[in-house]
């Protein structure tokens, strides 16, 4: 156990590179966008090419980590995002940064899949939404350093400098993650093999796993949700500077505190509830999320309708704080679901699914759709009003749809495992149950 809490640590510290890398430029936005003149369409498509190129690079990566050594499909992940943010700082001109923007995505889709799948073979699922939230505070925090240590930094040595200082710990990270023990798939399971590698991943099994009803409800709840994440964290710090007339510093530092306070609170808070409540019903993890997205979604109505005239201490900060701990209560519960309805050998595959579906359908051009519609209606808070509290009462709806299905797809899944040859790896069903 205590090298599985290494283990968790490793990859808390990596995905906190992993969003610092993403946000940092979001920090910095103003001060390139002053640079190269570019418009806020110009900007939000730099946010929409890393989310895009991420979604389709996750296919080949989550099918790899399926098949392969996780440990190495990670940390090929971390070294290519790491050295793709060094160059962000060497660029001169449009096409150099929507570039190295996009290598960011590359590198970041080998990340993702594998390390889920890599954490659910060192904890039993009893903990997992406590696990995947301790791992999802690395998230939040990256967020929070990308934004206020990324704007200080941009702001007091300039915005090439910012990437700079970003690039360096990823190094070291992808080295401690090429040196991880790989563990066995299926050891952290009840019943049925552990087995050192599956051949179960191909293209068609992917697409199979949204036949499940639980994993499908989540993955397309996610969806919206990440359209709303992505477009309010990157237009958070410039929504500041424009609204309340704050310094580029001043904006990161604000919206990285309250980002870091809320996700730090929600993504915790939403893991210990749900393992607490879905000790006998696995659809408690889904009524967490659920709550935490309608809660949400009144909030950031109150927020973005604060009076310009008071500032944004009064009413915006606390309100919009207040919509991040409920919106991140869903981080841990459903990827703890989402693990435990598929078996281990498509795990990595699962969560490929997700995030193909919800970067490509949902956040990839969220932030690409949010500059064009502000630009169209000469209002950013308008925006963002119209868009985010409608799609999280949506999502909402969505997730509920799979409440009656959660403990059956997970018992079903057991069933299946359990039953599992314990020396062969053999193919799974079409849904990975």
């Amino acid at each position: 156990m205590a090298y599985a809490r290494y283990v968790l640590g490793v990859m808390v510290a990596i995905n906190f590179l992993n969003y610092m890398d993403r946000y940092v430029g979001a920090a910095a936005s103003p001060l390139i966008q002053k640079e190269f003149g570019l418009d806020d369409t110009q900007i939000g498509l730099l946010g929409s090419a890393f989310l895009l190129v991420y979604a389709i690079a996750a296919v080949p990566f989550g099918y790899w980590a399926d098949r392969g050594v996780r440990k190495v499909v990670i940390g090929a992940g971390v070294a290519i995002w790491s050295i793709a943010t060094l160059f962000t700082g060497f660029s001169r001109n449009f096409a150099q940064l929507f570039t190295t923007r996009a290598v960011l995505g590359i590198g970041e889709a080998g990340y993702y899949p594998a390390g889920t799948s890599l954490l659910s073979d060192y904890f039993p699922k009893e903990q997992r939404g406590r696990v995947m939230s301790i791992w999802g505070v690395g998230s939040t925090i990256g967020i929070a350093v990308g934004f206020a240590g990324g704007g200080y930094i941009a702001d007091k040595f300039g915005w090439r400098d910012a990437f700079f200082f970003a690039a360096v710990p990823g190094l070291i990270c992808a080295l401690l993650a090429f040196t991880m023990r790989e563990p066995l798939r299926g050891s952290a399971e009840k019943r049925g093999p552990a087995v050192e590698k599956t051949y179960d991943a191909s293209l068609s099994k992917m697409v199979g796993l949204l036949k499940i009803p639980t994993l499908r409800a989540t993955i397309l709840s996610q969806t919206l949700l990440y359209f709303v994440l992505a477009s309010n964290a990157f237009w958070l710090p410039i929504l500041l500077t424009r609204r309340f007339g704050l310094s580029v510093s001043g904006a990161g530092l604000l919206a990285g505190v309250v980002i870091v306070l809320g996700g730090l609170i929600g993504t915790l808070g939403g893991g210990w509830v749900s393992d607490h409540l879905g000790k006998t019903n696995p659809k408690a993890y889904l009524q967490v999320g659920i709550a935490g997205f309608l809660v949400g979604a009144v909030f950031i109505v109150i927020a973005l309708l604060a009076p310009l005239s008071i500032g944004p201490i009064p009413i915006f900060v606390p309100a919009f704080l207040i919509g991040v701990v409920a919106i991140y209560l869903y981080s841990g519960p459903f990827t703890a679901l989402s693990q435990a309805v598929v078996g281990p050998g498509l795990r990595a595959s699962a969560v490929t699914v997700l995030l193909f579906v919800s970067h490509v359908f949902g956040d990839s051009h969220s932030t690409f759709d949010i500059g064009v519609l502000s630009d169209h209606i000469g209002s950013l808070q308008t925006a963002l009003l119209i868009t985010s509290p409608t799609l999280l009462v949506i999502a909402a709806v969505i997730a509920a749809t799979g409440l009656s299905h959660a403990k059956h797809d997970v018992e079903v899944m057991e069933e299946d495992w359990a039953s599992r040859p314990a020396q062969t790896p053999t193919v799974a069903s079409a849904t990975g149950r």
